[in-house]
């Protein structure tokens, strides 16, 4: 597929959404949309594996079978390949069809039957043909935000019929071709629509997206050397954007999230399967990742987070974060009312002896004292995990135009006697009324880190006794010089020019002394003229 058809798929999918947009707000009709859209990738991803099935059976065609053995057949199959299962009548094809909608010239539908107790049905069977086997968790509670009962889809149930059977026929007219396509053509695909979501969802979009090119960012840092990595984590996955951009620097084993949005978090799932991500490589769960962490047992290689600045969590509150060992060799709790370090705190318990660390948070860690200090020095002093400290530029993020930083963190480091300082919060482009980093942009950061060099106004190497000195301060100023000097002030010529000013300023009094005179008028300058 052209980079023009990719394009077209991607509008095509976002005209689609745009029939939800009139009825609810971004983050309600998102759900929709993208569950309707994960649900035809399901049912197109089981009808080409049960065709290649049927290659030696007389009927070849799945939409047609009717054979209750050739279908347990094919569902045996199913469920161990694919981790879910749809029979011929649950095909996104099929419920399209029964809905017999017709389009009229002003995109008005037409519609035949009723379809919506059908279609849940349905989505209740693919959750429910994983029952028992390893793909429940993937799959368990998918579709439960596509609530089909509710009034913003219209106020009477043929309406709602209506709007649903209509998007459903939209979707149903084009073709996902997986049978051709890179599985990352659809990946590519939602992740765009997750995109346009979020840059109209305001501030609940920064809960489940990172802009695309602070992804990137992120992942090149991670697999900076590397053409592949054991496992990737996101203890803060959101949508499973960031840690799905990780694999398209390297080849990934395994990848691991955790959610608390409950929402969000079956975004992600859904996310990692539209992407081919086959359910036993990856695992995300959803829950509070501080107090109740999924995964802690485990070390990884390449992990990626961009978590809520300054959220609020128990610290101090909870007598057990005292002796969990995440936090208890650092001497401080991170402040309950920012819990920026306790994220970094528990990513370094999880990170390999081997692994990266690439974190997004906001500028207040660079600096803040109290708690915070302490943690930060012991970071630096005693673990010398802290790599390099990358400055971004402001309002980049959605949901807060406040200027973030990315910390890096290795536990076996190369230059383990400096820290990199990076400072690229000048360099980007207006993008509507967001700020954005092109690929140039990307580029310069990725370069500077890679080359660990000091460059003029943007980069220094700086060594750990300079910011032992700096009583562990991070504050990038301290250590890039971005100061632009003044050009010097000609003096004499300046006295020449106010000379000049004066004499101009002389005449112009008399000219104007003259009419008052003229007039008959007292001149305002007393005697003169």
């Amino acid at each position: 597929m052209t980079n023009e058809q990719k394009k077209k798929l991607e509008q095509q999918l976002w005209n689609i959404a745009n029939e939800l947009r009139g009825k609810m707000s971004a983050d309600e009709f998102r759900d929709y949309i993208l569950g309707f859209i994960f649900y035809k990738y399901l049912s197109e991803k089981q009808y080409i594996f049960a065709n290649k099935l049927l290659e030696t059976e007389t009927v070849k065609d799945y939409a047609l079978v009717r054979d209750e053995a050739d279908i347990d057949a094919i569902k045996e199959e199913s469920l161990e390949k694919l981790g879910y299962f749809l029979t011929p009548d649950e095909l996104f094809s099929a419920i399209t069809a029964k809905g017999n909608v017709k389009i009229n010239e002003d995109d008005e539908a037409e519609v035949g039957n009723f379809i919506l107790d059908d279609l849940q049905g349905i989505l209740n069977a693919i959750e429910q043909s994983t029952m028992g086997n390893e793909s429940e968790e993937d799959f368990i509670g998918l579709f439960e935000d596509l609530d089909l009962s509710n009034s913003k889809l219209g106020k009477k149930p043929k309406d709602r019929n209506a709007l649903i059977a209509k998007v459903l026929a939209h979707l149903n007219n084009i073709d996902f071709e997986l049978d051709k396509v890179d599985a990352d053509v659809l990946g590519d695909a939602y992740e765009y629509l997750i995109s346009q979501f979020a840059s109209g969802a305001g501030k609940k979009a920064g809960e489940f997206y990172t802009p695309q090119q602070v992804s990137r960012i992120l992942a090149k840092i991670v697999t900076s050397g590397k053409q592949q990595v054991k496992n990737a984590y996101d203890p803060a996955c959101g949508s499973g954007s960031l840690l799905l951009r990780i694999a398209k620097e390297a080849k990934v084993g395994e990848f691991y999230g955790q959610e608390l949005n409950r929402t969000t978090y079956n975004l992600a799932r859904m996310n990692m399967i539209l992407h081919d991500v086959h359910f036993s490589r990856f695992s995300i769960e959803q829950e509070d990742t501080l107090e109740k962490p999924q995964h802690v047992d485990m070390q990884f290689e390449a992990i990626v987070a961009n978590p809520p600045f300054s959220a609020k969590w128990k610290g101090d509150d909870n007598p057990l974060n005292e002796t969990d060992d995440r936090f208890s060799q650092y001497g401080r709790l991170a402040p309950k009312t920012k819990a920026d370090f306790a994220f970094v705190q528990h990513m370094i318990h999880q990170m390999a002896d081997n692994g990266t660390a690439a974190i997004v948070l906001p500028h207040g860690v660079l600096f803040r004292g109290a708690s915070e200090g302490v943690i930060r020095e012991y970071i630096i002093k005693e673990q010398n995990y802290l790599d390099a400290v990358i400055g971004l530029p402001p309002n980049v993020f959605y949901g807060t135009s406040i200027p973030a930083c990315i910390l890096v963190l290795k536990k076996c480091r190369v230059h383990d006697d400096n820290i990199l300082f990076i400072d690229a919060s000048q360099e980007f482009e207006k993008v509507g009324n967001k700020n954005a980093l092109t690929d140039e942009h990307v580029a310069k950061i990725m370069q500077t880190y890679e080359k660990r060099n000091s460059v003029e106004k943007y980069a220094i190497v700086t060594p750990l006794s300079e910011v032992a000195e700096n009583d562990y301060n991070l504050n990038i100023p301290r250590y890039v010089d971005t100061f632009e000097e003044e050009e010097p002030v000609d003096l004499e010529a300046v006295t020449k020019e106010l000379s000049a000013l004066e004499d101009q300023m002389e005449e112009t009094d008399k000219a104007i002394a003259g009419f008052c005179a003229e007039l008959g008028l007292t001149s305002p300058f007393g005697s003169k003229g």
